[in-house]
């Protein structure tokens, strides 16, 4: 028979969920050697942006293009001109995916915004069958209550 030592240990005084350290580093604190570091990087940041700035000025189209994307971040998007049918029933959303794929296929809408306006229409198509079947549910619902 071997013998194995588990029923010989004895549980330590720590109770589940109870920390091994409740004295210890308390939430939110850093490490010294990080503190240390992000006080040079917070004064080595200006001299970096005024060296950025003054090549920008200097005709550096580089440093231009980091200081624009900081000032004026670029759009996520933009608005879409698209002559869809009237969304009334959820077939009518077939017309509409046809516009969207017909655009698509032009180059006036790239494949990221086809599947974003698709993704509407979707929505839309959804929505209109939930209102379709909440109607057919309420009247079958009043007929099976009048007879």
């Amino acid at each position: 028979m071997v013998e194995t030592t588990g029923s010989k240990q004895k549980r330590q005084g720590f109770q589940p969920g109870q920390s091994g350290n409740p004295a210890g580093r308390p939430k939110g604190s850093r490490h010294a050697a990080l503190l240390a570091l992000d006080a040079i990087g917070q004064e080595a940041a200006a001299d970096v942006l005024r060296k950025v700035v003054e090549d920008a000025k200097g005709g550096d189209l580089r440093a231009s293009e980091i200081l624009l994307r900081r000032l004026w971040p670029e759009r996520k998007g933009r608005p879409i001109a698209l002559d869809l049918p009237p969304l009334e029933k959820a077939a009518d959303v077939v017309a509409g995916l046809a516009v969207v794929a017909a655009a698509m296929a032009s180059g006036d809408l790239t494949p990221d915004e086809a599947s974003a306006v698709a993704g509407v229409l979707e929505g839309q198509r959804r929505a209109i069958e939930t209102n379709d079947l909440e109607a057919r549910l309420a009247a079958l619902e009043a007929a099976a209550v009048k007879s």
